[in-house]
């Protein structure tokens, strides 16, 4: 796997011929929108197959994987354009395999039950669990459901994807419940209405177990999560249910330092089944414009290599960038997110070049937008693109970390997947991974 990145004069045509890849594999690996209209810095994913097949008449997904002995899973995974297609046409050239050979690689997907059904067949050959962002928990330890996730269960597991439940102290309009929190650490008789309302519901629905989101551990309150872990801990194991869990830790960007707070998270180490550490991107930011999740910095993955063993630990990986305008006004200046298709299509559309911050491993660009009334306005532009996905993957081999997780996969992100897909092999719970 390579990764090109454009410069002045080059057509995706002369970039398929100057790397000998089919021209419909390359538009298909990398989600081109305008293939036609390339933005000089924008990354090209280049992903050598190591087999290959050309459909002949009467063949189908799963005689072809019969005849190589691999999954039906393993073909959507390589030809993600096929997922939600009915035939194959004699012709076709079809990846086979890759050499992904970095081994086994486990990832978590964060999705909204109100996902499109075909944005999520594309994305399960990928995931290895699926969290369903549908769960919220009062103060009385009562747990609202939003939607109805019943079908996107029943897929996720026809695809080999184990679901489990996401369950925050969010109110409806997203913010923190900080007297949902506390009245959950502090009180028994609402952790004990805690525990039977998610027992309830994960028998129920069939889901695999529990992923709670952690917002605000610190070295103060540790003790008390700690408790409360252990406690869903005790209770679900004994029914066979999972318990991950998701922290969100303070990291703050300062003059290119990196602070935070040296939590011993080892201690719910020892008791959950799974740690991701996680940044949520949200569809605004109201900070200051930064670079695209910090979560990646050595510092704090030498930390918590340090402290905990690396195989219990994941880490996310954004899909999400901001698009700032500057100067930027502390209570005032808001920026709105955008993908990685939006940032590409928004620099093509305003003549920009794409430029990429090695510490952090985001690419950025500038722009004026043009006023019709008064002074052109200044905008920064941070995301994630390809190299910074790889950069991310990078670090995490290098601190023996195997896992990941997205937030979020409403949207997809080719790049990321081909250069993820390229190189490891994607655990599945379910090894036989029959699409019923």
């Amino acid at each position: 796997m390579e990764i090109y990145i454009v410069q002045e004069g080059d057509t995706i045509n002369s970039i398929a011929e100057k790397f000998g890849i089919l021209l419909s594999k390359l538009i298909s690996d990398n989600g081109l929108v305008e293939p036609y209209s390339l933005v000089v810095g924008q990354t090209i994913v280049i992903a050598y197959p190591k087999l290959s097949y050309t459909v002949q008449e009467g063949d189908t997904l799963q005689s072809i994987a019969d005849s190589f002995q691999i999954s039906v899973m393993q073909l959507l995974r390589n030809n993600p354009e096929l997922s939600n297609r009915e035939f194959i046409y004699p012709g076709e050239t079809i990846t086979i395999s890759y050499e992904n050979n970095k081994g086994k690689f486990m990832i978590i997907g964060v999705a909204y039950p109100y996902i499109r059904e075909d944005l999520l067949k594309k994305t399960l050959p990928y995931l290895t669990y699926l969290t369903i962002f549908n769960y919220r928990v009062n103060k009385d330890g009562q747990i609202i459901e939003s939607d109805d996730d019943t079908e996107m269960i029943r897929i996720a597991k026809s695809y080999g994807v184990a679901p489990l439940m996401l369950l925050t102290t969010l109110t409806a309009q997203g913010t923190p419940n900080m007297e949902a929190v506390y009245s959950i650490l502090l009180d028994q008789n609402v952790q004990e209405k805690y525990v039977e309302n998610i027992l309830r519901i994960l028998r129920t629905k069939g889901l695999y177990g529990i992923d709670v989101t952690f917002l605000y551990v610190n070295i103060a309150n540790l003790y008390l999560y700690v408790n409360l872990v252990t406690l869903l801990v005790n209770r679900l194991h004994a029914e066979g249910f999972l318990v991950f869990l998701t922290i969100n830790p303070k990291l703050e960007y300062t003059d290119g330092e990196i602070t935070f707070e040296k939590v011993d998270y080892s201690a719910l180490e020892k008791i959950a089944d799974n740690i991701t550490f996680l940044s949520y991107d949200w569809g605004f930011s109201i900070g200051p414009p930064s670079q695209i999740s910090v979560i990646t910095t050595v510092s704090f993955l030498e930390y918590l290599v340090s402290t905990m063993s690396p195989e219990n630990i994941g880490i996310g990986m954004p899909t999400l960038g901001y698009n700032w305008q500057l100067p930027f006004i502390a209570g005032f200046t808001r920026a709105n997110s955008l993908n990685f298709d939006s940032a590409i299509a928004l620099a093509g559309q305003v003549n920009a070049v794409i430029e990429y911050d090695e510490n952090t491993s985001s690419s950025y660009y500038y722009y004026y937008d043009i006023q019709i009334i008064g002074e052109p306005v200044l905008h920064l532009v941070w995301f994630k693109d390809a190299r910074g996905i790889n950069s991310s993957l990078q670090k995490l081999e290098r601190y023996g970390l195997n896992q990941t997780a997205i937030w979020n996969i409403m949207y997809y992100f080719a790049q990321m997947w081909v250069v993820i897909n390229s190189q490891y092999e994607i655990e599945k719970i379910n090894n036989d991974e029959s699409l019923t």
